[in-house]
């Protein structure tokens, strides 16, 4: 039997290492040596077809061993594929990082999945070979350099990749996707210098012997990198069995137990460190996404109550703009009561005056009163909807936009309330509310409308008798129908206000005297 050393360290001394010894390596080591992916290698994949026989693959090394080389046969069967593989030159896997301590042949899918198809072991002579079985079709092989054999996750360390032979059988597929590999510095330990420098005077052992403490370190370190990974905190339960089965077979190889007995143990410990690892990894990656969803639904109460906020503020807003129309309405209503007051004051004192002519400015008094009150009230409805002084009195125009098939909306019957408000608080005026449309027709329409701004009138205060109704259809349009903006622009409800109280002639307007001499001088001309 040839012997072997294991990592360059003496086996004895490398078995007696406590995992609480293994520590992360310092940053000058944490950083990959060569990263590779199977597109940037470019890799291929292989459909081997069914049932023709064997079929011969060549393995090529790679930059990082690169006098590596083997072959393989390849063979497609009923429910399995069989790979014989055979490898050369496959010094110890120490070369890149006291991590490393074996390789695994990996099968890669088109798609990018990884499947570890098991570990390679080199005798003395650097050469290896590998039996195994596959339910894989078509698949890519690459050999990597890993801290334990039962790794699920292949390395970023690739040594070996397969390469297609002019006589291979089978249909070859690029691999699309990029397999996650795990970087190196995950793996990453860090040995004392005592156990360096005993590395000299270590003694040789046989292939069994290095078979067995091969299979106990890979426990050991599948344990530490699993810790490494948090798995004393998020599957304690599993490392703390990974940690028994080593303890279990390094009390065996003490006892100098069957080599078999050992091997089974530490492998059996690697695969539940490696299974510790696993979860460790998708438990912190759900307190992760459970953080995150946490954190996304405080931002969305967040939103919620600013939204909230927001249409309180709005209402608040509305509320004190309400206040606000309502006070300037009760101002313009005392305002107007003063002037009434005023109004029926002077016209008391005018009636309790001896019979006479009455001095010029007096007889002119009460026509400016009117005119005083009547632009004091156009400024004020013109306020609330666009408001024309004409002789037919103050004209309020509600558009078109104003309604909702025959309905107000809420935001224009609000208005036409707030002025119904200014006149109801002038006893005297009388209001014709007249409705107009677009086109012959449509005389409904406008009536409707004009009895629906007409009750809201007289809901408001101004007396039913003093408020009049009626749809005039298109009997007096503003402009031409000959475009939609224009028929929309005839389609209206006009507010009709006269009365008494601010005379039969417009603000603009003024009367002209004639005298009959005038009379002649016309006649003349």
């Amino acid at each position: 039997m040839k012997n072997r050393f294991l990592l360059g360290i003496p086996l004895g001394i490398m078995c007696a290492l406590p995992v609480a010894a293994q520590q992360a390596a310092s940053n000058q080591e944490s950083q990959p040596i060569y990263n590779v992916t199977v597109v940037e290698r470019a890799t291929k994949a292989i459909n081997y077809e069914y049932r023709t026989g064997p079929t011969k693959i060549d393995f090529r090394g790679t930059v990082l061993l690169p006098q590596g080389k083997g072959e393989a046969s390849v063979e497609s069967l009923r429910g399995r594929t069989e790979i014989d593989a055979r490898f050369e030159n496959v010094t110890s896997p120490s070369r890149y990082g006291r991590e490393y301590l074996t390789y695994t042949l990996w099968a890669i899918t088109p798609e990018g999945a990884a499947r570890n198809l098991g570990e390679i072991v080199a005798n003395g002579a650097n050469k290896a070979s590998l039996h195994v079985t596959t339910d894989l079709q078509a698949f890519g092989l690459i050999v990597t350099a890993e801290p334990y054999s039962a790794a699920r996750q292949p390395s970023d360390v690739v040594v070996l990749e397969n390469a297609v032979r002019a006589d291979t059988i089978g249909k070859i597929q690029p691999i699309e996707v990029k397999y996650e590999l795990m970087p190196r510095g995950h793996y990453t330990l860090d040995l004392n210098s005592s156990l360096q420098r005993a590395a000299a005077d270590a003694p040789k052992v046989s292939m069994g012997k290095y078979e067995e403490l091969l299979e106990v370190y890979e426990a050991q370190n599948a344990i530490a990198i699993a810790r490494a990974a948090g798995a004393d905190q998020y599957a304690a339960s599993t490392i703390q069995k990974a940690q028994m089965l080593l303890g279990e077979a390094q009390q065996l190889q003490q006892s100098k137990s069957n080599t078999s007995m050992v091997v089974q143990d530490a492998r059996e410990a690697s695969e539940t460190a490696e299974d510790a690892r696993a979860i460790a990894e998708r438990r912190q990656q759900e307190e992760k996404l459970s953080a995150a969803q946490h954190k996304a639904a405080r931002a969305e109460e967040a939103q919620a109550q600013a939204q909230a906020d927001l249409r309180n503020a709005r209402v608040q807003a509305d509320a004190e703009r309400a206040r606000a129309d309502t006070e300037r309405v009760a101002r313009q209503q005392a305002e107007a009561d003063a002037a009434a007051a005023r109004l029926q004051a002077e016209q008391a004192e005018v009636t309790a005056r001896p019979a006479g002519p009455a001095p010029a400015p007096q007889v002119q008094e009460a026509p400016a009163q009117k005119n005083e009150l009547r632009t004091q009230l156009l400024g004020q409805l013109n306020a609330v909807l666009p408001t024309l002084d004409t002789p037919r009195g103050l004209v309020a125009t509600v558009g078109d936009t104003a309604f909702n098939g025959s309905d107000l909306r809420d935001g224009l019957a609000g208005q036409v309330a707030r002025l119904a408000a200014i006149v109801a608080s002038h006893p005297g005026l009388r209001v014709a509310v007249e409705g107009f449309s677009d086109e012959a027709g449509s005389e409904t329409l406008a009536a409707t409308r004009a009895e629906a701004v007409g009750r809201i009138l007289v809901s408001q205060g101004v007396p039913s008798d003093a408020v009049s109704s009626r749809g005039l259809g298109d009997s007096r349009p503003l402009v031409s129908n000959s475009s939609p903006a224009h028929r929309e622009q005839n389609r209206r409800v006009e507010i009709v206000i006269s009365g008494q109280p601010i005379g039969n002639l417009a603000s603009w307007d003024r009367t002209y005297s004639a005298t009959p001499g005038d009379m002649k001088s016309d006649k003349r001309n």
